[in-house]
């Protein structure tokens, strides 16, 4: 998928509708861009009106500069587009950060041993070596390997969402629709 493709599908994920959950700790949101990020994006302090009239373009170069661009997920989804997409995704709800370090975790867990490649150190940083790390996964387990390494990130995905419900009695709210929008359909799954 491209990188397009991925943020449109952000977005639709997300919602256009203006929100501002009490429940919900970002607070006034748009296109799933809270009030904080959209102050990080614009690198000044903004208002909830400020994100109420935020438009979908500004929400996509958003999603662009800090979800994709910034953590090096571009040259992730020059290796592999599912990956990439996954980590995206994760990392909009998570923070890039988290979702890098729950990959390098994988990769660590997969690497047979250091048979396959030496372990990198997982510090949520998506530099050289965790690229090098995922190409040589894929070339040792092809297909089968990126089907685990998916599976992978979604359980630990779907584990996150669970951890952070069960240390915030109102995310119990948003648990569902966490789990529908954000965990895929595991590959020979039927919806």
């Amino acid at each position: 998928m491209s990188v397009d493709g991925i943020i449109a599908g952000i977005i639709d994920r997300e919602g256009e509708a203006y929100t501002n959950d009490p429940a919900d700790l970002g607070g006034p949101t748009k296109y799933g861009i809270t009030l904080a990020t959209l102050a990080r994006a614009r690198g000044a302090p903004v208002t909830a009106i400020d994100v109420e009239k935020l438009t979908r373009n500004e929400a996509f170069a958003i999603y662009e500069w800090l979800y994709i661009t910034k953590p090096g997920f571009d040259r992730l989804i020059s290796v592999s587009p599912p990956v990439g997409e996954e980590l995206v995704d994760m990392g909009v709800n998570m923070g890039p950060a988290i979702a890098t370090t729950v990959l390098q975790r994988l990769l660590n867990a997969l690497n047979n041993e250091e048979k396959l490649y030496a372990d990198i150190l997982a510090d949520g940083d998506c530099g050289p070596a965790t690229l090098e790390a995922l190409r040589s996964f894929l070339k040792a387990r092809g297909a089968d390997g990126l089907q685990v390494l998916l599976r992978g990130i979604l359980g630990l995905k779907i584990a996150r969402y669970v951890d952070i419900t069960e240390h915030r009695k109102p995310n119990e709210r948003f648990l569902f629709g966490w789990l529908r929008t954000r965990s895929g359909i595991l590959p020979g799954a039927t919806p």
